[in-house]
């Protein structure tokens, strides 16, 4: 039977969660990476289920609940990007609806929202967004998803732009449901450390 573990101090910014697994040190890295962005997670409305295991084949998300590889987390500070955009699908899912995805999806140049044709990972608007917040709020050097150009996952706004616009689609209220059954998944690793080999994540 699963154990729940309430994540202590993550009801402010940092976000509304508990966890399912995980050692106490992979616990942390998921609270460090979600402390260190700028943006204010506990905008998502609900508590999210935070899945930690060894036997995940890639981190993924889906509305109120995100899983995580332990073997990225073990790798400590270059596992937070991931963490926070699988934490941004969240974001999507509960205070984004069709219109807000859809002027989104223009701005940051997704060719579908969502999974709904088979393309590359980087050209799913979903992807798009979750990278770009996760650069956008955590514009450090040890941030894996910093673009190195424009034509990467997170790389097609600015990051003051993209808080402008972000903070502009947030203050209206969303109009439509969580759109239950999606599943997002994390982007493609730019590097690997000598304790984490993945395989690129598979589209579905």
């Amino acid at each position: 039977m699963a154990v729940l573990c309430v994540a202590h101090g993550a009801l402010a910014s940092g976000g509304n969660y508990v966890f399912d697994g995980g050692t106490p040190a992979e616990q942390a890295q998921v609270r460090a990476a979600l402390d260190v962005s700028s943006f204010d997670w506990s905008l998502v409305p609900t508590q999210i289920t935070i899945h930690i295991g060894g036997a995940i084949p890639s981190s993924r998300a889906s509305p109120g609940e995100i899983w995580l590889d332990a073997r990225l987390l073990d790798t400590g500070e270059f596992s937070w990007a991931f963490v926070q955009h699988e934490y941004a699908h969240q974001v999507d899912f509960f205070l984004l609806d069709d219109s807000k995805r859809a002027t989104l999806e223009q701005a940051l140049a997704g060719q579908a929202w969502y999974y709904t044709v088979p393309l590359p990972h980087s050209a799913y608007g979903c992807e798009r967004f979750a990278s770009t917040l996760a650069w956008a709020y955590w514009q450090s050097p040890s941030n894996a998803l910093k673009p190195g150009g424009s034509s990467d996952e997170s790389g097609e706004m600015p990051p003051a732009q993209f808080r402008a616009l972000l903070m502009e689609l947030l203050d209206k209220p969303a109009t439509s449901a969580v759109p239950i059954g999606e599943v997002a998944r994390a982007p493609t690793l730019k590097r690997a450390s000598a304790r984490l080999v993945l395989a690129r994540p598979s589209i579905s």
